[in-house]
């Protein structure tokens, strides 16, 4: 059996059980039940599973969960404080900005990482930094607007 590992994730300090070779999406998910991060294309090509590690969006899928010891790590569930939309969550519900809905979760993390470096981005460095997320609805152009809406009320 693996020996614990800690995890400091969403502000509360989490232990797993990580065998060789287990990513953190599929310790997330399997073991401290948080499912927002979405196993998709599991080879970090569509951003689904996008989550943040010391403040960088990485595609948690590649991520070995054991290297993730002793980091920050934000998932879309740690959004929220005390039942209140953090401002790109409720951008995308005001601006429809997705349809399945399973790429959001990743869309959310990347653009949380984007407005805490750049709290005024233009549409084309929104683009440019979700460059790589992949919608298969076709929500971009909402997706970009929700981002700018989020940043102007941020402000």
């Amino acid at each position: 059996m693996a020996d614990p590992i800690p995890l400091h994730v969403n502000g509360a300090e989490r232990r797993i059980t990580a065998p060789a070779g287990l990513s953190l999406l599929s310790a997330l998910r399997d073991q401290l039940d948080l499912t927002g991060a979405k196993y998709s294309c599991g080879e970090g090509q569509c951003g689904a599973c996008t989550v943040l590690i010391d403040g960088k969006p990485v595609r948690s899928c590649l991520v070995p969960a054991a290297s993730a010891a002793g980091k920050r790590i934000e998932t879309v569930e740690g959004l929220e404080r005390n039942g209140v939309l953090h401002p790109l969550q409720q951008a995308f519900l005001d601006k429809a900005a997705f349809q399945c809905g399973y790429c959001t979760p990743g869309f959310l993390m990347a653009s949380v990482a984007l407005l805490r470096r750049r709290p005024n981005p233009t549409p084309t460095q929104i683009r440019s930094e979700l460059n790589g997320h992949l919608c298969r609805c076709g929500a971009y152009p909402r997706i970009v607007e929700a981002v700018r809406i989020a940043a102007s009320r941020k402000r």
